[in-house]
């Protein structure tokens, strides 16, 4: 098979296919939305602390409700699931256009709105990563759809930064949020053109509570899962901050406007692009471990550099890299869990990724929003870079353990051979977690 083949080898799946149309065009409009809002909150106050505030309101809710999210979505229908929070997510859209157009825009509306996405998305975002698996039913080829779903991700992160920071120039933040509340339409249009979805065994009269209870037993009495959803907490928290305080280094410290403000995401979205598109090109989960190390304890050097620099074309090259890392880092550890998860459970264990990811991220975002507009935005993000590397440093130090467990579990799922020694170089990562009986 070509290295091309293999790069793509899930878009044989129709509904995949569909998927990924449908993502492609809404995340662009997400990204222009996000730029656009935090263009206009920075505008409106000259506030980096309130810029963490409205990114912690509009993430927390994913901390408390996602893993909520992630029961109904192992009992629910995903795809009537994804019609719901689409048409949701649309209508706050629909909001903040009509009230930056009426000109009654206040901050206290922009923060009850950024709570309302943030509710949509705890629902949202475990169902899509779930419903992955019903569209590419051949298993071999869902971690290559993982990773073709955040070059997806990654790929508008770059381009729709760009687009918003000419579109503010031009036309205002109005005009991002009314693409994004129309971007939604070709999901829901994706997702309506899906057929022959496999069936899928929902076991009834499980209560919420009693499945929030077994989906944390069976993803933290586990070392390898355990250690993967600690690392994407730390990283999400200490790292994340540095996108909420771009608009602090596009005004104040680099001495541009809102069109560099776009070019810094665009460059952290063309560096996270680079990190999916390799993914899509390895052909097995085997390796990552020790990758993740490396790119976690790259991200808190580089943070560290970008922090302090003063020169536009040093940090558009820092933010490349950064954004490299810490999707690598993400991006990894989701195809991890979707590899080896048990399809019962599966909702319930990326709810715990998403909270890991996204749940964590508003508590670093308030921090550094405190620390920035006390000590300055450079201080705020040179800590969240020692963070990282530190715990890089204690990851390694826990992956000799981790193999020991680990390498039983490849051979089980055929990822290693059975003859291969425990000591083999395969066995040295930390890459999936024993399948359990529900």
């Amino acid at each position: 098979m070509s290295k091309l083949a293999v790069m793509g080898r899930a878009l044989v799946h129709r509904n995949f296919r569909l998927y990924v149309f449908g993502q492609s065009v809404s995340f662009v409009g997400t990204w222009m939305q996000q730029i656009g809002l935090a263009w206009l909150i920075y505008e409106l106050t000259d506030s980096p602390l309130l810029l963490g505030a409205v990114s912690f309101v509009a993430q927390i809710p994913t901390f408390f409700v996602a893993p909520l999210g992630g029961v109904l979505t192992d009992r629910w229908d995903r795809r009537k699931t994804l019609y719901v929070t689409q048409s949701s997510a649309m209508l706050v859209s629909i909001a903040l256009v009509a009230l930056t157009l009426s000109s009654w825009i206040q901050v206290w509306h922009i923060f009850v709105l950024a709570a309302l996405q943030g509710i949509v998305n705890a629902f949202d975002m475990p169902n899509r990563q779930a419903f992955l698996a019903e569209m590419v039913p051949n298993r071999t080829d869902l971690p290559n759809a993982i990773a073709l779903n955040s070059t997806v991700v990654n790929g508008s992160r770059m381009v729709g930064p760009f687009l918003a920071g000419l579109v503010i120039a031009v036309g205002g933040p109005t005009v991002c949020f009314a693409l994004n509340a129309a971007s939604f339409s070709a999901t829901i249009g994706a997702a309506l053109l899906m057929r022959d979805l496999p069936g899928r065994k929902i076991v009834p009269g499980l209560s919420v509570g009693r499945g929030l209870i077994e989906g944390f037993q069976y993803a933290f009495g586990f070392r390898p899962i355990r250690t993967i959803l600690l690392m994407i907490a730390l990283v999400s928290m200490m790292g994340m901050p540095l996108s909420t305080l771009l608009p602090v280094y596009a005004e104040d410290i680099l001495q541009g406007g809102p069109s560099l403000f776009g070019f810094l995401a665009g460059a952290s979205g063309l560096g996270a692009l680079g990190s999916a598109i390799y993914l899509t090109s390895r052909e097995s989960v085997l390796g990552l471990g020790s990758k993740i190390v490396r790119a976690t304890a790259a991200l808190g050097v580089l943070m560290i550099l970008f922090a302090w620099s003063q020169w536009t074309a040093v940090s558009l090259a820092l933010l490349v890299g950064t954004g490299f890392c810490m999707m690598f880092q993400m991006a990894a550890n989701a195809t991890l869990l979707q590899t080896i998860v048990d399809e019962d459970k599966r909702g319930r264990v990326m709810s715990l990724y998403t909270t890991a990811f996204m749940g964590t991220a508003p508590i670093g975002s308030l921090l550094a929003g405190v620390i920035a507009e006390n000590f300055r935005a450079p201080v705020a993000i040179t800590i969240g870079g020692v963070a990282c590397l530190i715990g890089a440093a204690f990851l390694y130090r826990g992956l000799p353990a981790i193999r020991e467990q680990v390498m039983p579990i490849y051979q089980r799922l055929g990822i290693v051979p059975l003859p291969v020694a425990v000591g083999a170089e395969t066995a040295a990562e930390f890459n999936t977690a024993p399948q359990r009986a529900s």
